[in-house]
């Protein structure tokens, strides 16, 4: 049985400039991938280039199977790849209903059925995206992902500049995704600790390589080896995943 969602030898970047190299991951179905680094290590580039925005040097992107055409968003999104970007990308003029009726597929969920996943959006529902709150955006962002029913997520820096107890709702969500579902996700993520609480697995991507992975429970109780990758130690980190 395939995965879910699957990269191989995946190489890319910027143009002719190298970001990352020799990715290999692998997301199944109902479970969730924290991808962790470093400010400047690639994850965001990376993400880019799985959704198909951006061409890869190298390597394959495959769903349930199906290999992706190389650096083809449409191709990637009839797959059901979606992303939310870290900018969020959301339609400022447009109200909350508007803006997840332009995300939705042909026989889609319904816009308001966003408000069981989202209760907050539910008093906003009229109001311009431009109006929302960093925090609702995000819900906004995440709930026009959830009308597209995507088959595999990637989320691009979920938590930045929102309150602490908004981060913690969003995470939750993202597991409730994964399960209810049964997406692939990966999750691009700075805020170390709620990442590794919601994912399966995890990869640390350092200098554009994968320099750490192993189960989120299991490097969550081994912050040695975390710091290790993050510092760039890849030699010491690889010694403790062997």
């Amino acid at each position: 049985m395939s995965a879910r969602f699957e990269c191989r030898s995946f190489t890319g970047g910027r143009g002719d400039t190298v970001v990352f190299r020799d990715i290999d991951l692998t997301v199944e179905a109902g479970s969730v991938l924290a991808l962790l680094g470093p400010n400047g290590a690639g994850k965001s580039t990376l993400l880019l280039t799985l959704a198909g925005l951006l061409p890869p040097h190298d390597g394959t992107v495959a769903v349930d199977g199906v290999t992706l055409r190389k650096g083809n968003a449409v191709a990637a999104s009839r797959h059901g790849v979606v992303l939310v970007p870290d900018n969020r990308s959301l339609f400022p003029s447009l109200s909350v209903e508007e803006n997840l009726e332009v995300a939705r597929k042909r026989r889609g969920p319904e816009p308001r059925t966003m408000v069981d996943v989202f209760p907050a959006l539910e008093k906003r529902w009229r109001l311009p995206a431009g109006a929302l709150s960093g925090g609702e955006q995000q819900m906004l962002a995440m709930a026009r992902a959830l009308v597209q029913q995507p088959t595999v997520l990637l989320v691009d820096e979920m938590s930045m500049g929102l309150a602490p107890r908004v981060v913690e709702t969003l995470f939750d969500t993202v597991r409730r995704i994964a399960t209810d579902h049964a997406a692939a996700i990966v999750l691009v993520e700075q805020h170390v600790s709620l990442a590794l609480h919601a994912a399966d697995e995890a990869a640390v991507l350092n200098r554009g390589t994968i320099v750490l992975r192993g189960g989120a429970s299991e490097l969550l109780a081994e912050t040695s080896r975390l710091e290790q990758a993050y510092l760039g130690d890849s030699a010491s980190a690889a010694a403790g995943d062997a």
